[in-house]
């Protein structure tokens, strides 16, 4: 049986100035993991303005399925063109596998034209490349994979992304769970409603952990003042113990959190996120 993790590598997402690297970069000396991407979602870019999941679904993920407003985002030559940008290379990384890619050309202001093609990786939803995405688990799986790979800063750091759910747990390199023992917490909801939200806890026993390798989007960024700041829409839900009861003893996840968070309701489709 496969052991029920996947593995990411994770840049941590670069300060809210910073675009930060596109995704790709050096992927091929990162080749001794199935999933092992460079990542730098910055909490501004989670939903960038036009651009929004609820923009994205009702079509194929193809540029041209999607409406012509998700287009002119995504061809801006300013600010919101690179938010816009770098959020669909997530989605894309997220949704679609390493045989899918999404290719589409915009024109900066100094006349210079840019040929962009964004590759699949963890393969969570790869019927979107032909037919909406509209089941709720990979809505679901979707989102909090873009909300596990979310943070703060700019630093590199490179965590374990595990899963109950499949295609995520099937994704594993071997020794994984051993090499990255500290879970640092949990990321739920859907974008893909007409109220999107999506959430985090903590593990208490891996804030240190998290904090002190700029992991700060599940227990929070603490500003100057000791204040404690989410990471974009990602709403805080403190920690994961009365949320997310129930850790995977082999696979290193949680099973279910509450959704929302103190109704009696609750979601396997979570994302779990470990540190070395």
């Amino acid at each position: 049986m496969p052991i029920p993790v996947a593995t990411l590598l994770l840049a941590a997402c670069v300060a809210e100035t910073d675009i930060g690297e596109p995704l790709g970069a050096d992927v091929s000396a990162l080749a001794m993991s199935n999933a092992l991407i460079p990542n730098a979602l910055i909490p501004n870019a989670l939903i960038p303005n036009a651009l929004i999941p609820n923009a994205l679904i009702p079509n194929a993920l193809i540029p041209n399925a999607l409406d012509p407003a998700s287009i002119a985002a995504l061809q801006d030559p300013g600010q919101r063109g690179e938010l816009s940008r770098q959020f669909l290379r997530y989605v894309v990384s997220c949704a679609l596998d390493a045989t899918q890619a999404f290719s589409f050309s915009w024109t900066d202001a100094g006349g210079v034209v840019h040929n962009e093609t964004y590759s699949g990786a963890l393969g969570i939803a790869p019927s979107w490349a032909t037919q909406p995405l509209t089941d709720l688990m990979s809505q679901r799986l979707v989102s909090g994979c873009l909300a596990a790979r979310t943070n703060y800063f700019g630093t590199s750091v490179t965590i374990s992304m595990r899963s109950l759910q499949s295609p995520v747990r099937k994704l594993v390199a071997p020794g994984e769970i051993a090499a990255y023992p500290n879970i640092e917490g949990a990321f739920w909801g859907n974008l893909f409603t007409a109220t999107p939200s999506v959430r985090a806890c903590y593990h208490a026993a891996g804030v240190a952990t998290a904090r002190a390798a700029l992991r700060d989007c599940a227990a929070g960024h603490l500003d100057g003042a000791g204040s404690v700041v989410s990471c974009g829409p990602i709403v805080l839900a403190g920690a994961c113990d009365p949320l997310c009861p129930n850790i995977d003893p082999s696979g290193g996840y949680y099973i279910t959190c509450s959704d929302p968070p103190g109704s009696n309701g609750a979601t396997t489709y979570v994302i779990t996120t470990a540190l070395p």
